[in-house]
């Protein structure tokens, strides 16, 4: 049986097939180049199904902030109650929908608080490097090495209680030199856990 021939027509020798992208940029430049094509209409919602998604992962406050309109807001609470495939595909579908509802305000706002909390993820790891880091130094089996880290700690953050932070420097020390064998991890034991609080309380109070 022979193949239906596509619908289309020819510009400049090339054939162009209705509904394809090349014909929808012709109808596009025909209309004086305002109207989005299929293609990028579908683009568009597509963005804007995924963004509404990232709504749930945002911290309640930031959430909150936006004053999302109530609708909305139960199709996220309906979305975030679905495990089922199928029906969270179209429950997500309905989200979109409702996020095309929005203004390009309170499409920004999203964007916004999603990357403030980006940031602010971020910058909790560094803060946890950081104190793993400074934990490591105070805590080195060296004593040079351990007091000259913690003249360091005391002249940055002279409101410490230096006589706990010398008692918490003194077992973590004492812990790591009894580890069971050589080549194994420091010994999760009190003094090392504690050690670590009451350094990144700090430094995250100097962040604050």
């Amino acid at each position: 049986m022979a193949r239906k021939p596509k619908k289309g027509y020819f510009v400049r020798g090339q054939f162009v097939a209705e509904g394809s992208e090349l014909d929808e940029q012709y109808r596009r430049a025909l209309k004086g180049g305002d109207a989005p094509s299929k293609t990028e209409l579908k683009a568009q919602s597509a963005q804007l199904q995924a963004l509404g998604e990232a709504l749930l992962t945002l911290r309640p406050a930031l959430r909150e902030a936006l004053a999302l309109p109530a609708r909305l807001e139960d199709a996220l609470a309906e979305l975030a109650r679905i495990t089922d495939f199928e029906g969270r595909r179209r429950q997500s579908q309905y989200v979109g929908k409702l996020m095309r509802q929005l203004d390009e305000d309170g499409i920004a706002a999203i964007h916004a608080a999603l990357e403030e909390q980006r940031q602010g993820a971020a910058q909790d790891t560094l803060l946890l490097h950081a104190a793993e880091d400074w934990r490591e130094r105070l805590a080195a089996p060296d004593a040079a090495a351990s007091q000259a880290a913690l003249n360091e700690w005391m002249a940055r953050f002279a409101q410490t209680d230096a006589q706990q932070l010398r008692a918490l420097i003194r077992q973590a020390r004492k812990d790591r030199a009894q580890a069971s064998a050589p080549g194994q991890g420091v010994r999760q034991g009190r003094a090392w856990r504690e050690l670590f609080q009451l350094i990144r309380g700090m430094l995250n109070e100097e962040r604050a």
